[in-house]
């Protein structure tokens, strides 16, 4: 009998977070024959819009429309949506800050298994599902059974699965906020007041087609200058990673990852960056990736276009000289 799933969409502003698409590849993994809907939450033209662009995804879209989730409240969700769940569902959300929040709560409401931060799914087997997970950044691999007899919540790490680009039949819009509002909205300790966008320093990264970013392998502030050197070279910008910004070697501005800026460019060189979910999750739209790192069990060579294992203080200084002498 194939699985139901359902898949959390996030979105902003009427516009679909990727993770929409990897979810769908992610369920197809977990069963071939599986339906899955998409479960979008929020409030008004957005939502709407958000329902129309998953649709054709999807075989079905449950909405749950109301002005007070105009913010995404884990809180409140993880209230909403036992409401709504047939018993034994599986439900995907991506492993971000508000996934983190949202699932393992969820869990505990809908009284199923719990499997965070899932990277690959190996088929099922005597009624547990078999998955993978990357613990210590990356650098250890774990093989887990998880048993899905009475339903699971699995945080899916973004960047883990392709996108599944494949349009079908427009999946039907079912509008569930009746039933999802019964009883009233769930009541909750906190409250949304208001959206504090980052602020945008002396280059605006988020609009970069190009960027060089760098971590920790940098070793110290002052060899920061051969980033900005190979970054001028290529007509790129620099960004970097957490352990950057928290040396105060660049700005904030300049970080990308979830609890830094999200960025889509055509082209990402990370150099010295291990490549944990965090930054990750914050690198959109597929760009081609070339990774740089003197670790061979990095794990940024997983996602990466291109690899190469080297030391970037002897490598970047290299690379620009061979780029200027091509540009003349």
């Amino acid at each position: 009998m194939a699985l139901q799933i359902f898949s959390y969409i996030l979105h902003k502003g009427g516009g679909v977070d990727d993770s929409a698409l990897e979810l769908v590849t992610a369920a197809h993994e977990i069963d071939p024959d599986a339906s899955v809907t998409a479960l979008v939450i929020g409030s008004g033209t957005d939502l709407y819009s958000v329902c129309n662009e998953v649709a054709p995804s999807y075989q079905n879209v449950w909405k749950i429309d109301n002005r007070d989730l105009s913010y995404a409240n884990g809180e409140v969700i993880r209230g909403l949506l036992p409401r709504i769940l047939p018993k034994g569902s599986i439900v995907l959300v991506p492993h971000e800050h508000f996934g983190m929040d949202l699932a393992p709560g969820l869990s505990v409401k809908l009284d199923t298994a719990y499997l965070p931060d899932a990277v690959s799914f190996e088929g099922i087997e005597d009624g547990k599902l078999k998955a993978i997970r990357e613990e210590y950044s990356g650098m250890v691999s774990t093989h887990v059974r998880c048993d899905i007899s009475t339903g699971a919540v699995i945080t899916v790490r973004a960047g883990a699965f392709k996108a599944d680009e494949s349009k079908g039949k427009t999946g039907e819009v079912v509008d569930k906020t009746t039933e999802a509002l019964t009883g009233g909205l769930p009541g909750g300790a906190r409250r949304f007041i208001e959206i504090v966008e980052a602020e945008v320093g002396d280059v605006d990264i988020t609009k970069s087609e190009s960027l060089v970013s760098v971590g920790r392998g940098i070793e110290d502030e002052d060899n920061i200058e051969i980033i900005h050197d190979l970054a001028e070279a290529m007509g790129a910008d620099v960004s970097c990673s957490r352990p950057i910004v928290d040396a105060k070697w660049l700005e904030k501005s300049r970080q990308v990852g979830t609890s830094g800026q999200t960025v889509r460019p055509k082209v990402y060189m990370a150099l010295g960056i291990s490549g944990s979910f965090q930054h990750l999750g914050g690198i959109k739209g597929a760009p081609f990736m070339i990774a740089i790192n003197k670790n061979v069990k990095a794990p940024i060579f997983q996602v990466s276009d291109i690899g190469v294992v080297a030391d970037i203080l002897d490598f970047v200084p290299e690379l620009t000289d061979k780029i200027k002498e091509m540009k003349g």
